[in-house]
Protein backbone atom coordinates (compact mmCIF):
# COMPACT_ATOMS: atom_id res chain seq x y z
CA UNK A 1 0.00 0.00 0.00
CA UNK A 2 2.13 2.70 1.37
CA UNK A 3 4.62 1.92 -2.29
CA UNK A 4 2.08 3.59 -4.47
CA UNK A 5 3.22 7.16 -4.77
CA UNK A 6 0.57 10.51 -5.07
CA UNK A 7 1.06 13.49 -6.94
CA UNK A 8 -0.71 15.03 -4.54
CA UNK A 9 1.66 15.85 -1.71
CA UNK A 10 3.45 18.16 -4.52
CA UNK A 11 0.68 20.21 -5.31
CA UNK A 12 0.12 21.54 -2.17
CA UNK A 13 3.91 21.84 -1.24
CA UNK A 14 5.12 23.16 -3.95
CA UNK A 15 8.98 22.66 -3.79
CA UNK A 16 9.55 25.40 -7.09
CA UNK A 17 7.11 27.99 -5.18
CA UNK A 18 9.08 27.38 -1.97
CA UNK A 19 12.37 27.97 -3.84
CA UNK A 20 10.55 30.88 -5.18
CA UNK A 21 9.73 32.29 -1.95
CA UNK A 22 13.16 32.12 -0.52
CA UNK A 23 14.70 34.05 -2.97
CA UNK A 24 11.74 36.95 -2.64
CA UNK A 25 12.04 36.68 0.84
CA UNK A 26 16.20 37.12 0.47
CA UNK A 27 16.06 40.38 -2.23
CA UNK A 28 13.29 42.03 0.09
CA UNK A 29 14.98 40.97 3.55
CA UNK A 30 16.25 44.74 3.68
CA UNK A 31 13.38 46.30 2.51
CA UNK A 32 12.41 48.34 5.46
CA UNK A 33 9.04 49.69 4.11
CA UNK A 34 7.68 45.99 3.08
CA UNK A 35 8.92 44.62 6.50
CA UNK A 36 6.81 47.35 8.31
CA UNK A 37 3.76 46.93 6.23
CA UNK A 38 3.87 43.06 6.73
CA UNK A 39 4.16 43.60 10.44
CA UNK A 40 1.35 45.95 10.31
CA UNK A 41 -0.38 43.48 8.65
CA UNK A 42 0.03 41.31 11.44
CA UNK A 43 -1.15 43.35 13.76
CA UNK A 44 -5.42 42.46 12.63
CA UNK A 45 -4.61 39.06 13.49
CA UNK A 46 -5.03 37.38 10.60
CA UNK A 47 -1.95 35.45 9.65
CA UNK A 48 0.29 36.25 7.02
CA UNK A 49 0.93 33.96 3.86
CA UNK A 50 3.94 31.68 3.54
CA UNK A 51 6.10 34.63 1.68
CA UNK A 52 5.39 37.12 3.49
CA UNK A 53 6.01 34.96 6.52
CA UNK A 54 9.74 34.23 4.86
CA UNK A 55 10.33 38.10 4.19
CA UNK A 56 9.93 38.64 8.14
CA UNK A 57 11.94 35.57 8.80
CA UNK A 58 15.04 36.54 6.60
CA UNK A 59 14.34 40.17 8.41
CA UNK A 60 18.27 40.81 10.46
CA UNK A 61 17.34 44.42 11.31
CA UNK A 62 17.74 44.42 14.84
CA UNK A 63 14.79 46.90 15.49
CA UNK A 64 12.48 45.17 13.25
CA UNK A 65 13.39 42.03 14.94
CA UNK A 66 12.58 43.09 18.28
CA UNK A 67 8.92 45.06 16.45
CA UNK A 68 8.57 41.04 15.43
CA UNK A 69 8.85 40.00 18.56
CA UNK A 70 6.80 42.54 20.70
CA UNK A 71 3.92 41.57 17.97
CA UNK A 72 4.19 38.08 19.03
CA UNK A 73 3.98 38.61 22.55
CA UNK A 74 1.25 40.62 21.88
CA UNK A 75 -0.67 38.47 19.62
CA UNK A 76 0.10 35.26 22.45
CA UNK A 77 -1.68 37.28 24.84
CA UNK A 78 -4.32 38.15 22.39
CA UNK A 79 -5.31 34.68 22.08
CA UNK A 80 -3.97 32.66 24.44
CA UNK A 81 -3.28 34.85 27.35
CA UNK A 82 -1.05 34.23 30.11
CA UNK A 83 -2.53 30.25 29.98
CA UNK A 84 0.41 26.85 29.47
CA UNK A 85 -1.37 23.71 28.71
CA UNK A 86 0.51 20.91 30.45
CA UNK A 87 0.54 17.72 29.01
CA UNK A 88 3.15 13.65 29.09
CA UNK A 89 4.33 11.67 26.46
CA UNK A 90 3.55 8.16 27.17
CA UNK A 91 5.69 5.82 25.00
CA UNK A 92 3.80 2.19 24.18
CA UNK A 93 6.49 0.97 22.17
CA UNK A 94 10.08 1.43 20.72
CA UNK A 95 9.65 -1.24 17.85
CA UNK A 96 10.22 0.13 14.76
CA UNK A 97 10.77 -1.12 11.28
CA UNK A 98 12.02 2.29 9.54
CA UNK A 99 15.09 3.25 8.99
CA UNK A 100 14.85 7.11 9.79
CA UNK A 101 18.70 8.26 10.33
CA UNK A 102 18.14 10.89 13.54
CA UNK A 103 15.70 8.26 15.19
CA UNK A 104 17.53 5.97 17.61
CA UNK A 105 13.98 3.68 17.00
CA UNK A 106 15.48 2.90 13.39
CA UNK A 107 15.35 -0.58 12.64
CA UNK A 108 19.44 -1.44 12.28
CA UNK A 109 19.98 -0.18 15.68
CA UNK A 110 20.88 -2.75 18.15
CA UNK A 111 21.83 -1.17 20.97
CA UNK A 112 19.09 0.12 22.04
CA UNK A 113 16.54 -1.86 24.65
CA UNK A 114 13.23 -2.84 22.31
CA UNK A 115 10.51 -2.70 24.58
CA UNK A 116 6.79 -2.71 24.48
CA UNK A 117 4.40 -2.11 27.11
CA UNK A 118 1.44 -4.62 28.02
CA UNK A 119 -1.80 -3.35 29.22
CA UNK A 120 -0.86 -3.91 32.80
CA UNK A 121 2.28 -1.87 32.40
CA UNK A 122 0.29 0.89 30.58
CA UNK A 123 -2.29 0.94 33.62
CA UNK A 124 0.68 1.47 35.93
CA UNK A 125 2.33 4.07 34.02
CA UNK A 126 -1.09 5.58 33.69
CA UNK A 127 -1.25 6.14 37.28
CA UNK A 128 2.29 7.26 38.18
CA UNK A 129 1.72 10.07 35.68
CA UNK A 130 -2.29 9.99 37.36
CA UNK A 131 -0.38 10.84 40.74
CA UNK A 132 1.84 13.73 39.48
CA UNK A 133 -1.46 15.41 38.48
CA UNK A 134 -1.62 14.89 34.52
CA UNK A 135 -5.02 15.05 32.75
CA UNK A 136 -3.53 15.13 29.28
CA UNK A 137 -1.16 12.41 27.39
CA UNK A 138 -0.30 12.18 23.80
CA UNK A 139 0.40 8.66 23.39
CA UNK A 140 3.78 7.52 21.16
CA UNK A 141 4.88 4.28 19.17
CA UNK A 142 7.38 3.25 16.81
CA UNK A 143 5.77 1.91 13.59
CA UNK A 144 5.89 -1.86 13.18
CA UNK A 145 2.92 -4.10 11.76
CA UNK A 146 3.37 -6.80 13.85
CA UNK A 147 4.25 -4.95 17.10
CA UNK A 148 2.07 -2.25 17.31
CA UNK A 149 -0.70 -2.59 15.07
CA UNK A 150 -3.80 -0.42 15.08
CA UNK A 151 -5.82 -2.87 17.55
CA UNK A 152 -2.46 -2.21 20.30
CA UNK A 153 -3.04 1.42 19.63
CA UNK A 154 -6.81 1.45 20.11
CA UNK A 155 -6.89 -0.79 23.08
CA UNK A 156 -4.44 1.12 24.91
CA UNK A 157 -6.45 4.10 24.44
CA UNK A 158 -9.31 2.31 26.09
CA UNK A 159 -7.11 1.33 29.34
CA UNK A 160 -5.95 4.56 29.90
CA UNK A 161 -9.41 6.23 29.70
CA UNK A 162 -10.76 3.40 32.26
CA UNK A 163 -8.24 4.13 34.64
CA UNK A 164 -9.45 6.34 37.84
CA UNK A 165 -6.68 6.11 40.67
CA UNK A 166 -7.98 8.17 43.37
CA UNK A 167 -8.76 11.51 42.23
CA UNK A 168 -6.92 11.16 39.27
CA UNK A 169 -8.24 10.44 35.43
CA UNK A 170 -6.55 10.73 32.07
CA UNK A 171 -9.69 13.02 30.28
CA UNK A 172 -8.03 13.13 26.87
CA UNK A 173 -4.98 11.05 24.96
CA UNK A 174 -3.77 12.96 21.69
CA UNK A 175 -1.98 10.12 19.72
CA UNK A 176 1.26 10.78 17.48
CA UNK A 177 1.69 7.41 15.64
CA UNK A 178 2.59 6.55 12.23
CA UNK A 179 0.49 7.87 9.21
CA UNK A 180 -1.75 5.02 8.67
CA UNK A 181 -5.39 4.69 6.50
CA UNK A 182 -8.85 6.35 6.17
CA UNK A 183 -10.23 3.72 8.18
CA UNK A 184 -7.67 3.66 10.77
CA UNK A 185 -8.07 7.49 11.40
CA UNK A 186 -11.91 6.46 11.75
CA UNK A 187 -11.01 4.01 14.30
CA UNK A 188 -9.21 6.63 16.13
CA UNK A 189 -11.65 8.95 16.38
CA UNK A 190 -14.10 6.21 17.50
CA UNK A 191 -12.00 5.97 20.25
CA UNK A 192 -12.08 9.07 21.47
CA UNK A 193 -8.58 10.66 20.76
CA UNK A 194 -8.13 14.44 21.13
CA UNK A 195 -5.95 15.68 18.49
CA UNK A 196 -3.93 13.60 15.73
CA UNK A 197 -0.05 14.88 15.91
CA UNK A 198 2.33 13.63 13.14
CA UNK A 199 5.48 15.65 12.31
CA UNK A 200 6.51 15.51 8.77
CA UNK A 201 10.02 16.03 9.85
CA UNK A 202 10.98 17.62 6.71
CA UNK A 203 9.29 19.32 3.66
CA UNK A 204 12.20 18.20 1.24
CA UNK A 205 11.13 15.56 -0.83
CA UNK A 206 14.95 14.86 -1.65
CA UNK A 207 16.20 15.38 1.46
CA UNK A 208 12.87 13.21 3.12
CA UNK A 209 13.58 10.04 1.30
CA UNK A 210 17.49 10.05 2.03
CA UNK A 211 16.68 10.83 5.62
CA UNK A 212 14.26 7.85 5.36
CA UNK A 213 15.77 4.85 3.17
CA UNK A 214 13.64 1.99 3.77
CA UNK A 215 10.07 1.55 5.62
CA UNK A 216 6.98 2.66 5.29
CA UNK A 217 7.70 6.49 6.51
CA UNK A 218 9.76 6.21 3.06
CA UNK A 219 7.17 7.07 1.07
CA UNK A 220 7.32 11.06 1.10
CA UNK A 221 3.60 11.34 -0.23
CA UNK A 222 1.67 9.04 1.76
CA UNK A 223 3.52 10.77 5.00
CA UNK A 224 2.48 14.17 3.74
CA UNK A 225 -0.88 13.55 2.63
CA UNK A 226 -1.71 11.95 6.02
CA UNK A 227 -3.30 14.77 7.76
CA UNK A 228 -5.64 14.84 4.52
CA UNK A 229 -6.75 11.31 5.31
CA UNK A 230 -6.99 11.86 8.83
CA UNK A 231 -9.70 14.65 7.85
CA UNK A 232 -11.72 12.52 5.90
CA UNK A 233 -11.65 9.81 8.39
CA UNK A 234 -13.20 12.66 10.98
CA UNK A 235 -10.25 13.59 13.00
CA UNK A 236 -11.04 17.53 12.76
CA UNK A 237 -8.35 18.33 15.16
CA UNK A 238 -4.35 17.35 13.90
CA UNK A 239 -1.06 18.83 14.73
CA UNK A 240 1.93 19.26 12.18
CA UNK A 241 5.71 20.07 12.81
CA UNK A 242 9.17 19.69 11.46
CA UNK A 243 12.25 18.27 13.38
CA UNK A 244 14.66 21.63 12.91
CA UNK A 245 17.58 20.09 11.90
CA UNK A 246 17.05 17.59 9.19
CA UNK A 247 17.06 20.36 6.77
CA UNK A 248 17.54 23.75 6.32
CA UNK A 249 15.25 25.96 8.54
CA UNK A 250 14.28 28.39 6.22
CA UNK A 251 12.92 25.74 3.88
CA UNK A 252 10.70 23.71 6.18
CA UNK A 253 9.39 26.52 7.72
CA UNK A 254 8.12 27.46 4.46
CA UNK A 255 6.76 24.23 3.98
CA UNK A 256 5.11 24.07 7.37
CA UNK A 257 2.89 27.11 6.39
CA UNK A 258 2.14 25.75 2.99
CA UNK A 259 0.81 22.75 4.85
CA UNK A 260 -1.35 24.92 7.82
CA UNK A 261 -2.92 27.18 4.40
CA UNK A 262 -3.83 23.63 2.82
CA UNK A 263 -5.26 22.87 5.57
CA UNK A 264 -7.19 25.39 6.28
CA UNK A 265 -8.27 26.01 2.15
CA UNK A 266 -9.25 22.65 1.75
CA UNK A 267 -11.30 21.72 5.33
CA UNK A 268 -11.74 25.13 6.37
CA UNK A 269 -9.42 24.51 9.37
CA UNK A 270 -5.84 24.75 9.73
CA UNK A 271 -3.97 23.12 12.60
CA UNK A 272 -5.15 22.65 15.50
CA UNK A 273 -1.27 22.72 16.88
CA UNK A 274 2.22 23.33 15.67
CA UNK A 275 5.22 21.55 17.56
CA UNK A 276 8.97 22.93 16.73
CA UNK A 277 11.20 20.08 18.00
CA UNK A 278 15.32 20.22 17.21
CA UNK A 279 16.88 17.56 16.33
CA UNK A 280 18.31 15.89 19.57
CA UNK A 281 20.99 13.25 20.39
CA UNK A 282 20.11 9.86 21.71
CA UNK A 283 21.62 6.47 21.82
CA UNK A 284 23.18 5.92 18.45
CA UNK A 285 22.11 9.15 17.13
CA UNK A 286 24.48 12.16 17.39
CA UNK A 287 23.21 16.32 16.78
CA UNK A 288 26.42 17.46 16.24
CA UNK A 289 26.35 15.27 12.69
CA UNK A 290 23.34 17.52 11.48
CA UNK A 291 24.76 20.54 9.82
CA UNK A 292 21.35 22.08 10.10
CA UNK A 293 20.88 22.15 12.97
CA UNK A 294 20.02 25.87 14.30
CA UNK A 295 20.86 28.12 17.29
CA UNK A 296 19.11 29.12 20.15
CA UNK A 297 18.21 32.57 18.54
CA UNK A 298 17.23 31.08 15.47
CA UNK A 299 14.72 28.92 17.18
CA UNK A 300 13.24 31.86 18.54
CA UNK A 301 12.44 33.93 15.76
CA UNK A 302 10.90 30.69 14.15
CA UNK A 303 8.75 30.75 17.54
CA UNK A 304 7.61 34.27 16.59
CA UNK A 305 7.20 34.38 13.07
CA UNK A 306 4.82 31.20 13.43
CA UNK A 307 2.97 33.18 15.90
CA UNK A 308 2.04 35.91 14.13
CA UNK A 309 1.70 34.11 10.81
CA UNK A 310 -0.32 31.62 12.52
CA UNK A 311 -2.27 33.62 15.06
CA UNK A 312 -4.93 30.64 16.00
CA UNK A 313 -2.84 27.25 16.33
CA UNK A 314 -1.63 26.08 20.11
CA UNK A 315 2.58 25.89 19.48
CA UNK A 316 3.82 23.27 21.74
CA UNK A 317 7.20 22.82 22.96
CA UNK A 318 9.31 19.54 24.87
CA UNK A 319 11.19 18.77 26.99
CA UNK A 320 13.80 18.53 24.15
CA UNK A 321 14.52 22.10 25.29
CA UNK A 322 16.18 23.10 28.09
CA UNK A 323 14.40 25.18 30.71
CA UNK A 324 16.20 28.89 29.66
CA UNK A 325 15.21 27.10 25.73
CA UNK A 326 11.76 27.10 26.83
CA UNK A 327 11.27 30.34 29.30
CA UNK A 328 12.49 32.37 26.33
CA UNK A 329 10.07 30.48 23.77
CA UNK A 330 6.84 30.87 26.58
CA UNK A 331 6.63 34.42 25.63
CA UNK A 332 7.02 34.55 21.98
CA UNK A 333 4.30 32.18 21.41
CA UNK A 334 4.15 28.57 23.05
CA UNK A 335 0.69 27.75 24.30
CA UNK A 336 1.99 24.29 25.26
CA UNK A 337 4.67 22.44 27.49
CA UNK A 338 4.95 18.66 28.89
CA UNK A 339 6.30 18.20 32.02
CA UNK A 340 8.33 15.52 34.06
CA UNK A 341 8.25 13.86 31.01
CA UNK A 342 9.96 10.70 30.07
CA UNK A 343 10.68 9.48 26.49
CA UNK A 344 11.53 6.07 27.42
CA UNK A 345 9.04 2.73 27.33
CA UNK A 346 7.96 2.60 31.15
CA UNK A 347 10.08 5.26 31.97
CA UNK A 348 7.78 6.93 34.57
CA UNK A 349 7.67 3.74 36.90
CA UNK A 350 10.57 2.65 37.16
CA UNK A 351 14.40 4.43 36.54
CA UNK A 352 16.15 2.57 33.41
CA UNK A 353 19.45 1.09 33.48
CA UNK A 354 22.03 2.96 31.35
CA UNK A 355 22.50 0.26 29.77
CA UNK A 356 18.94 -0.73 28.78
CA UNK A 357 18.24 2.63 27.25
CA UNK A 358 15.09 2.57 25.57
CA UNK A 359 14.51 6.74 24.76
CA UNK A 360 13.58 8.46 21.99
CA UNK A 361 15.43 11.79 22.50
CA UNK A 362 17.49 12.80 25.60
CA UNK A 363 15.72 15.05 27.85
CA UNK A 364 17.03 18.51 28.80
CA UNK A 365 14.35 19.74 30.83
CA UNK A 366 14.67 17.65 33.83
CA UNK A 367 12.57 18.94 36.35
CA UNK A 368 9.06 17.18 38.09
CA UNK A 369 5.67 18.45 37.14
CA UNK A 370 5.60 20.38 40.29
CA UNK A 371 8.53 22.06 39.62
CA UNK A 372 7.69 22.93 36.03
CA UNK A 373 4.16 23.99 37.58
CA UNK A 374 5.87 26.04 40.12
CA UNK A 375 8.13 27.53 37.68
CA UNK A 376 5.42 28.75 35.23
CA UNK A 377 3.19 30.12 37.90
CA UNK A 378 6.57 32.42 38.94
CA UNK A 379 6.54 33.29 35.66
CA UNK A 380 3.48 34.80 35.72
CA UNK A 381 1.79 31.89 33.49
CA UNK A 382 -1.21 29.93 34.50
CA UNK A 383 -0.58 26.22 34.11
CA UNK A 384 -3.79 24.39 32.61
CA UNK A 385 -4.77 21.24 32.60
CA UNK A 386 -7.97 21.88 30.94
CA UNK A 387 -10.03 19.34 28.20
CA UNK A 388 -12.75 20.49 28.23
CA UNK A 389 -13.05 22.15 24.32
CA UNK A 390 -12.66 17.98 23.73
CA UNK A 391 -15.31 17.00 25.89
CA UNK A 392 -17.69 19.61 24.94
CA UNK A 393 -17.32 18.99 21.54
CA UNK A 394 -15.49 22.55 20.71
CA UNK A 395 -13.35 21.20 18.08
CA UNK A 396 -12.58 21.47 13.98
CA UNK A 397 -14.27 24.61 12.63
CA UNK A 398 -16.02 25.27 16.15
CA UNK A 399 -12.92 25.89 18.27
CA UNK A 400 -11.37 27.87 15.71
CA UNK A 401 -14.28 29.96 15.12
CA UNK A 402 -14.08 30.70 18.88
CA UNK A 403 -9.90 31.35 18.72
CA UNK A 404 -10.38 33.49 15.88
CA UNK A 405 -12.90 35.91 17.37
CA UNK A 406 -11.36 35.82 20.94
CA UNK A 407 -14.06 34.25 22.42
CA UNK A 408 -12.32 30.71 23.47
CA UNK A 409 -11.32 32.94 26.76
CA UNK A 410 -14.67 32.85 27.93
CA UNK A 411 -14.36 29.25 28.18
CA UNK A 412 -10.68 28.52 28.44
CA UNK A 413 -9.56 30.86 31.43
CA UNK A 414 -11.83 30.15 33.72
CA UNK A 415 -11.38 26.20 32.78
CA UNK A 416 -7.65 26.93 33.52
CA UNK A 417 -8.57 28.02 36.97
CA UNK A 418 -10.03 25.52 38.00
CA UNK A 419 -8.29 22.52 36.69
CA UNK A 420 -5.26 24.67 38.36
CA UNK A 421 -6.90 24.49 41.69
CA UNK A 422 -7.54 20.77 41.59
CA UNK A 423 -4.12 20.30 40.16
CA UNK A 424 -3.20 22.43 43.96
CA UNK A 425 -5.69 20.50 45.96
CA UNK A 426 -4.84 16.83 45.02
CA UNK A 427 -1.25 17.36 43.91
CA UNK A 428 0.98 20.09 44.86
CA UNK A 429 3.77 20.67 46.94
CA UNK A 430 2.88 23.25 49.95
CA UNK A 431 5.55 26.19 48.08
CA UNK A 432 3.32 25.30 44.76
CA UNK A 433 0.13 25.42 46.58
CA UNK A 434 0.90 28.95 47.82
CA UNK A 435 1.82 30.28 44.53
CA UNK A 436 -1.36 28.81 42.91
CA UNK A 437 -3.52 30.31 45.46
CA UNK A 438 -2.30 33.87 45.09
CA UNK A 439 -2.50 33.57 41.57
CA UNK A 440 -5.75 32.19 41.25
CA UNK A 441 -7.38 35.02 43.73
CA UNK A 442 -5.61 37.46 41.03
CA UNK A 443 -6.73 35.90 37.80
CA UNK A 444 -10.11 35.57 39.19
CA UNK A 445 -10.60 39.39 39.96
CA UNK A 446 -10.17 39.97 36.13
CA UNK A 447 -12.62 37.72 34.60
CA UNK A 448 -14.75 40.26 32.64
CA UNK A 449 -17.77 38.84 32.38
CA UNK A 450 -19.90 38.76 35.88
CA UNK A 451 -21.95 35.40 35.40
CA UNK A 452 -18.59 33.23 33.77
CA UNK A 453 -16.94 34.70 37.14
CA UNK A 454 -19.77 33.74 39.55
CA UNK A 455 -20.10 30.51 38.24
CA UNK A 456 -16.16 29.88 38.35
CA UNK A 457 -16.30 30.94 41.73
CA UNK A 458 -18.82 28.24 42.03
CA UNK A 459 -17.21 25.60 40.74
CA UNK A 460 -14.14 26.25 42.61
CA UNK A 461 -16.13 25.32 45.74
CA UNK A 462 -16.81 22.84 44.77
CA UNK A 463 -13.52 21.61 43.74
CA UNK A 464 -12.61 22.29 47.63
CA UNK A 465 -15.32 19.91 48.71
CA UNK A 466 -14.05 17.02 46.14
CA UNK A 467 -16.18 16.89 43.37
CA UNK A 468 -14.26 16.99 39.85
CA UNK A 469 -13.93 17.02 36.03
CA UNK A 470 -16.53 20.41 35.38
CA UNK A 471 -16.80 21.39 32.01
CA UNK A 472 -17.12 24.77 31.37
Amino acid sequence: MYKINSPYAEEFINHDEILDTLEYAKANSNNRELIRSLIDKARACKGLSHREAAVLLECEDKDLIEEIYSLAREIKQKFYGNRIVMFAPLYLSNYCVNSCVYCPYHIKNKTIARKKLSQEDIRREVIALQDMGHKRLAIEAGEDPLHNPIEYILESIKTIYSIKHKNGAIRRVNVNIAATTIENYRKLKDAGIGTYILFQETYHKENYEMLHPRGPKSNYAYHTEAMDRAMEGGIDDVGIGVLFGLNTYKYDFVGLLMHAEHLEATFGVGPHTISVPRICSADDINKEDFKNAISDEIFQKLVAVIRISVPYTGMIVSTRESQRSREKVLELGISQISGGSRTSVGGYVEKEPEEENSAQFDVSDTRTLDDVVAWLLKLGYIPSFCTACYREGRTGDRFMSLVKTGQIANCCAPNALMTLQEYLEDYASPETRALGIDMIRKQMEQIPNPAIRRRALENLERIKEGQRDFRF
